[in-house]
């Protein structure tokens, strides 16, 4: 285990993994094929060994970036995927099947909502609980369960599952735990430390910070024993059982389903993760101050982040990620304020659906990412038709808190 610590680690990752000439970065490698002297040892990389062949399953680049992500999660192997949604469906796909269960919180990222009904569809039982709350995760329970899933900060409500609770009770019932990190970063709290079995993160948010490259990442932590999970393939039982379950993902996912980082997107990625501890410290400063200044204003009534004594699981998070509460708030206008004019007279804040960007960037939720669920299924989550969903940034918080401030009373 690297002894430095996670800035440090970060830093000179690619020059300690051996670089050509002193270069302080992994080169790209763009090549789609890589060729062999030795017959033998082509058929050996086909059969298990380590190596490279075709781009599809991956490159030196993206397990640069693979590694990198590996040491922040303080997991034993990773792959990457061309974007976070690619790596959760690949984990979805490749490990369950039809007549299988999976628990998984009902606070969760729309697009992953419309991913379990895909899964429904294809005969996966899925239910839905409030996992803020073991005791209804324990209750969901079927003997036909294989998996449960939940994110570490939910999108947009900012609900923090008992990520401690369900890891040791998936530990003692041999469940597949599966912690989607993106909105809390390994920076905040690697999730091998809720006993994770793996860890999703969607690089396109605070790992690569830029908003220039999508990516994803599936992490093992080394932490499952996949020896006696019925869903692995007899051609993937080789060697180390506790790899079975991420070389299946990594031959499905990848090569099977085609969804592969490029080098180049992988090279930027890694770049933008040096300053992940940088920008979070600073994002997390920010966005309590921005909390805070809402709650006190006359013309929002409601404001969810962790970070405010009066969130429900305050004191959790407070505990569970070092009294940092991450970027993410969910803020509901009164009902006075016409939500569309008052997005309109925003000035820093930049109207667009991301998260985890250098930049601040807000949107009305049930009209954007939640409106094809439909009223009903947005009143079960509590999305109202005021409801913002603000992700933070890094700018001065001066200018944040004014932009509010002009718009608040110019609508």
């Amino acid at each position: 285990m690297d002894e430095n610590g996670f800035t440090t680690s970060t830093l000179h990752s690619d020059r300690r993994l051996g670089t050509q000439h002193g270069a302080i970065h992994q080169p790209l490698h763009p090549s789609t094929e890589y060729g062999f002297s030795d017959a033998r040892e082509l058929a050996a990389v086909f059969q298990g060994k380590a190596g490279f062949t075709y781009s599809r399953q991956g490159t030196p680049t993206t397990a640069a970036l693979e590694a990198k992500v590996t040491r922040m999660e303080k997991g034993v192997g990773s792959v990457s995927f061309a974007t976070g949604m690619a790596a959760l469906t690949a984990t979805f796909f490749t490990l369950l099947r039809q007549g299988d269960h999976l628990i998984t919180s009902k606070y969760i990222f729309g697009n992953t909502n419309s991913l379990l009904g895909t899964l429904r569809e294809l005969g996966v039982q899925i239910t839905l609980v409030d996992a803020t709350d073991l005791a209804q995760v324990q209750a969901a329970r079927q003997p036909n369960t294989r998996m449960v899933f939940v994110e570490t900060i939910a999108n947009p409500g900012t609900q923090i599952a008992d990520l401690q609770g369900v890891g040791q009770w998936c530990e003692e019932q041999g469940l597949v735990y599966v912690v989607d990190a993106t909105l809390s970063s390994p920076y905040l709290r690697p999730s091998r430390d809720f006993k994770a079995s793996l860890v999703v993160n969607s690089l396109s948010k605070h790992i690569g910070g830029h908003g220039n490259a999508l990516g994803g990442m599936v992490t093992d932590t080394g932490l499952f024993d996949w020896s006696d999970y019925p869903n692995i393939a007899e051609v993937y039982r080789n060697g180390n059982p506790r790899s079975w379950g991420l070389t299946q993902i990594k031959k499905k996912g990848l090569r099977d389903m085609g969804g592969t980082l490029s080098s180049d997107v992988a090279h930027r990625l890694a770049v933008g993760s040096e300053t992940l501890p940088l920008r979070m410290e600073r994002i997390c400063a920010n966005a309590l101050a921005l909390a805070r200044f809402l709650q006190a204003h006359p013309r929002v009534r409601k404001v969810q982040y962790p970070g405010l004594e009066d969130h429900p699981q305050h004191e959790r998070a407070a505990d569970l990620f070092g009294n940092r509460f991450g970027g993410l708030m969910s803020v509901v206008l009164a009902e006075d304020v016409e939500v569309f004019d008052f997005l309109n007279r925003l000035n820093v804040f930049i109207l667009a659906t991301h998260l985890g960007d250098n930049r601040s960037l807000v949107l009305p939720v049930a009209h954007t990412i939640y409106y094809e669920m439909g009223a009903e299924q947005r009143a079960i989550m509590g999305i109202a038709d005021n409801q913002l969903r603000i992700s933070v940034g890094i700018e001065d918080i001066a200018d944040l808190t004014g932009d509010f401030d002009q718009a608040l009373a110019r609508s």
